[in-house]
Order: C-alpha cells, then structure tokens, then sequence
C-alpha cells in the first residue's frame, strides 16, 4: 500500500503519473520491486519546499507544472531525435563519447572506445552481466532529506549509463557523457542516469555534459552515484549547460574508501532554473576530496547548489572552493556543509566560497557549515559575497579600459579561481569560450583566448 504523500497535491499528481506509466518502464534500467520502493519512500518524504532551509534559495515553481512522466517510458518507443542542426559539443581525442538523448542512449551519435580496463553498458537494452554489477539498495543520496529527488529519478529513469573500471594498468580509461534534453516540459521529462565504480586502485577522468537542444522548456531530474574503492582515483568534470528555459534537478551520490581519490570541478552556467545536491562520503582512513564549483548566472537565472561532505573515516581531507557571479536579477546561492563524524579524528577540510555581485536587483548567497564531534581537527572556512574590487576596477580604468570591458576582465579573473584548475587543455578552452560567450561584450574576452 503506498504512503500517503506528505506535501498534498502536488506528490499524490507525481504517483499518479507513476501508476499511469510503471508497467511501460524498462525493467532492464530498475526493477519494478525497487521503482516501487523509491516512488513510495518519495511519497513519505514529500517533495521538496521552500520553507525547508536547505531548499530556500532554490525556485521550485517549475515542479508545480511539471510532467513527470518520462518521455520515452517503454521498451518499444523510438529512439529520440535531435533537432534539425543541432551541434554536438566538439569531441575531445582520446575519449569514448557516449550520448543520450532524454535520458535514453542514442548509438547513432555516440563513438564509443575499447579502452583498457574500462566497460561502459547501457542498461534499456537488457544485459544480465551489467545489472549483476549494480548496487541492490537505493543510492546513497535516497536517505538524505536534500538528496530525495534522487528517488524521483529511481522511480522514473528509463536508461542508465553503468561505468565500471578495473585496476588495468596504462593511463586512466577517458569517458565523456553527453546528456541532450529536447522535449519540452509539456511532452514528459528526462531522466539521466549514472553509475560508476571504480575498482581497487583503478582510475577514471571522467566529462559529465548536460545541454539543451531546440529551446524547449525542458524538465531534467539527474541523478549519479559514485563508488570509489581502496586507492582510486577519479577525476571528474561536470558541466550544466542546459537550455535557456529548462529546469535542471540533479544528485549526486559519492562514498570513497580508504585511500580513494575524488577530484570533482563542475561548472554551472545554464537552465533557468538549477538545484545540485552532492552527498560525498570519505568512509576510508586517508580519503581525499577536491571540490570546485563556478556559477554563472544572469536575467533572472537561479543556480542553486547544496553540498554535504561527510568525514566518516580518520585522516580524510577535504578542499572546497566555490565561486558564483550573480548578474541582472539572478540568484546563485552555495550551501557547504561539512560534519567530521566521532569516528574521523585527524580531519583536515578547507572551505573558500565566494560570491559576486553584478547586478543591483542580484542575489548571492554563499553558506559555509562546519559540524565537527571529535577532538584532534583542523577545519577552517572563509566566505564572502560582495561587489566588484574598486580598487582594481579604478586600476584598470586608469589604464584606459573602457568601464564595461574592465567589469568583464574582474569577473572573468574571479572564475579563473575554478576554471583554472582544469587539467586538459582542450576542455580548458571549451569552457572558457563558453563562458566568454556568456558574458556581453564577449569579444574583449575572446581575445584572452
């Protein structure tokens, strides 16, 4: 029998549209047994509110009209299209190319590579060995109040990317997602999904893109867990670029062992309206997390990130740096929050968040937390939000810089802190020139290029 919805309307629509579709949903992506489990723990749960603290800087209008259907929900629906002259991202060499077109895996634009010590399986089409890898319980992210909408993606999602790496020996495996939204809102929603796991030792650079096609009102609930063994290491690159009308959702899920190595930058510069939620847990002595995040917002975007990181395990580390402009009537807010459990004496994490504002009607919010139950720590936190240095402003003006042009170089020296730390070259230079191409007045940007 399912739970009565704790927020109303609004949920029991969501179990509505869930009855109506869970026969057509591929069983191959999730089991019947565990959709149910998630729709109903979702029901118990609520969707999120604003009144929620960790949830009040989000824009949660767009769920009130939301379809949540999926847009291809059975096994026999047609693969999804492109529209006519849609570009894909330009592709980086040396890495297998792997493309979903709402939520479902369209081979026709994907290059995938037989690279040592790597599989990559998609689960619509029904591949015994592939489901036998997956976890059996729901993602980590489905027990924490912020993370539910991880089981709003349990109970819908009709693909899976399924990444799995073995301690090959050579260079690390190179695998890039392309997650396309084109359906509008009104036609159902779109689901991308993600699993990865890394073997002892193994390592991954992994590019995560979700972008738009066709300008549609798009409705993408993103989900994405992460199991990261004793000794590896995985890189990876996020970037949400979705369409300039969507409404972006996303989870993520991580647990390192002891010794693992997670180096996570994402950059967020698309959607009108965007939630991340991450939940990183170092359950291993000596795990180690490098979080970056950049935010671009303008006009009346909302970027919206929420981020728990949990030391469970002695002499794990923690880096956190996050950089966020807020320009036209935008809002860009980061939430934090570190918790040092009993069991992780020797803790060691750092916090840099910042936030600028560029525009008078603008909001920043910029939220550090630190929960520590154990003696023998070293945490520190800084955040600040404020505007523009006019101390470099006037520097730059004295130069003969036009006002306009010298606003745009403090701005893009204020990403940079992120940007910067890109490894690879050729995704340094996409980003950048996305970026740039954002900002008015690009071409005394382009130049620094």
């Amino acid at each position: 029998m399912t739970t009565e919805p704790r927020n109303s309307a609004l949920a029991r629509r969501v179990l509505d549209e869930y009855a109506a579709v869970r026969e057509s949903l591929p069983a191959a992506v999730v089991g019947a047994a565990r959709r149910q489990q998630a729709i109903q723990a979702l029901a118990a749960q609520g969707l999120p509110q604003t009144r929620e603290e960790n949830w009040r800087y989000s824009n949660l209008r767009p769920l009130e009209r939301a379809r949540f259907a999926p847009v291809a929900a059975a096994d026999s629906a047609p693969l999804p299209m492109l529209p006519s002259g849609t570009e894909l991202p330009a592709r980086l060499q040396g890495f297998a190319r792997h493309v979903f077109v709402d939520g479902v895996f369209a081979p026709a634009l994907s290059s995938p590579l037989e690279l040592p010590g790597l599989t990559v399986d998609h689960l619509r089409r029904e591949d015994t060995a592939a489901i036998a890898r997956l976890p059996r319980a729901l993602p980590a992210a489905g027990s924490l109040p912020e993370a539910r909408l991880a089981l709003l993606n349990e109970a819908f999602a009709t693909d899976t990317a399924s990444i799995h790496v073995s301690a090959a020996a050579g260079e690390p495996p190179r695998v890039e997602l392309v997650f396309i939204a084109v359906a509008g809102a009104d036609a159902g929603a779109s689901y991308p999904r993600v699993h990865v796991a890394l073997e002892p030792g193994s390592r991954l650079i992994l590019i995560e893109r979700h972008v738009g096609a066709g300008g549609g009102a798009n409705f993408i609930n993103s989900s994405i867990d992460l199991e990261i063994a004793r000794g590896a290491h995985l890189t990876h690159y996020r970037l949400q670029q979705a369409g300039a009308r969507a409404t972006w959702l996303d989870t993520l899920a991580a647990v390192l062992a002891a010794d693992a190595r997670y180096r996570l930058l994402a950059i967020h510069s698309g959607a009108l309206s965007a939630r991340s939620t991450s939940h990183v847990r170092l359950a291993g002595a000596g795990a180690e997390l490098t979080f970056s995040a950049a935010a671009l917002a303008d006009r009346q975007q909302v970027q919206d990130n929420f981020a728990l990181v949990e030391h469970a395990a002695p002499g794990a580390r923690t880096e956190q740096t996050f950089r966020g402009i807020a320009s036209g009537r935008a809002r860009v807010a980061f939430n934090g929050k570190i918790a040092v459990r009993e069991s992780a004496a020797g803790a060691d994490s750092r916090q840099s968040l910042r936030g600028l504002l560029a525009g008078a009607d603008a909001e920043i919010d910029v939220r550090p937390q630190l929960e520590i139950y154990t003696d023998e720590v070293r945490c520190s936190h800084g955040a600040t939000a404020g505007k523009l240095d006019e101390d470099m402003l006037f520097y730059l003006l004295a130069r003969g810089l036009a006002p306009e042009v010298a606003q745009r170089l403090l701005k893009w020296a204020f990403l940079e802190d992120v940007v910067s730390r890109i490894e690879l070259p050729e995704l340094r230079r996409q980003i950048e020139r996305d970026l740039a191409a954002q900002m008015a007045d690009a071409a005394s940007l382009q130049e620094l290029l």
